[in-house]
């Protein structure tokens, strides 16, 4: 970990005051995510939904006066400008996912390098404001990879919510820290949130787990972090995890199907008691950077 880890980052308020939470939606469509293996050809021919579902999830948000961190693909962007725009003009934070959600692990340095300065360049064009945050697809940067924020830092941004210090088939680096730090690279890295159980770090940041398991899980685990760790936790929903009418798309693994629909006709209703459960905001005011003020 020493070529990854620098220094923590001390974010929690003092004893007994209040802690908010850092609320991010990775804005992509169904058929881009991982598990559903959709073709990059066949993009295009998808009907596409995630101008619908993430208007809906602004809606939520605004109805629950909440601001969040949107980390958007260049690729939506490109397609949906004013949905972009709404985003930003709802005081939401505008971070990049990326331009078509190539894992980050899967590509070379140069790669990486076009890759973020493409997305940050369309994001930017497109929103009107700077885009200083990256958030890689499928949590795809951790031992493997721990270059991937040099790459970050000379493509001028100041962090990244890519790790999930979790043990898992497709992703994770348990033995990265639990809560945010700076990397030798300068980046702040900000970890997906977990639980410490049982000797082990237990998923409690959204995605898959929050629709398998009872919501008094999830609950129960960020009440648990906000208490006894005294740290704001970092949770995300996809636009698609609201959408049970999606398209069923043919997929030949039965692990990769569940994961993926599970529950999809509960995670509005879910959502909604979350944001009302707990304090939220953006990421980059949860966790200003040190010696930058926050964006607003």
């Amino acid at each position: 970990m020493t070529s990854v880890t620098a220094n923590p980052i001390v974010s929690a308020p003092p004893e007994g005051g209040p802690i908010v939470n850092a609320m991010t939606v990775d804005v992509e469509d169904y058929f881009h995510a991982q598990a559903l293996g959709v073709d990059r050809t066949h993009w295009e021919r998808q009907p596409r939904r995630v101008e619908r579902n993430t208007h809906r999830i602004l809606d939520l948000l605004e109805a629950a006066g909440v601001h969040g961190t949107f980390f958007t693909l260049a690729w939506v962007a490109e397609r949906h400008r004013g949905l972009i725009r709404r985003i930003v003009a709802a005081g939401h934070e505008l971070a990049s996912h990326g331009c078509e959600h190539r894992r980050a692990d899967c590509q070379t340095r140069d790669a990486l390098r076009q890759d973020l300065a493409r997305s940050r360049q369309i994001l930017e064009e497109v929103g009107g404001v700077a885009v200083r945050g990256y958030r890689a697809p499928t949590f795809s940067i951790g031992a493997a990879n721990p270059w991937a924020f040099d790459v970050l830092a000379e493509a001028g941004y100041a962090y990244s919510s890519s790790i999930y210090p979790v043990r898992h088939d497709t992703y994770g680096m348990p033995e990265a820290p639990r809560f945010a730090f700076r990397t030798a690279a300068g980046i702040d890295e900000y970890p997906l949130t977990t639980v410490r159980l049982w000797g082990r770090n237990l998923p409690c940041a959204g995605g898959g787990f929050f629709r398998l398991l009872p919501y008094a899980v999830s609950r129960a685990g960020l009440a648990r972090v906000n208490a006894r760790d005294r740290q704001p936790a970092i949770f995300y929903v996809h636009p698609w995890e609201i959408d049970p009418g999606q398209p069923r798309l043919p997929v030949p693994h039965w692990k990769a199907r569940f994961r993926h629909y599970v529950n999809l006709g509960r995670t509005e209703g879910r959502l909604r008691r979350l944001l009302a459960d707990h304090a939220w905001d953006r990421l980059d005011r949860v966790f200003p950077p040190a010696g930058r003020d926050p964006l607003t």
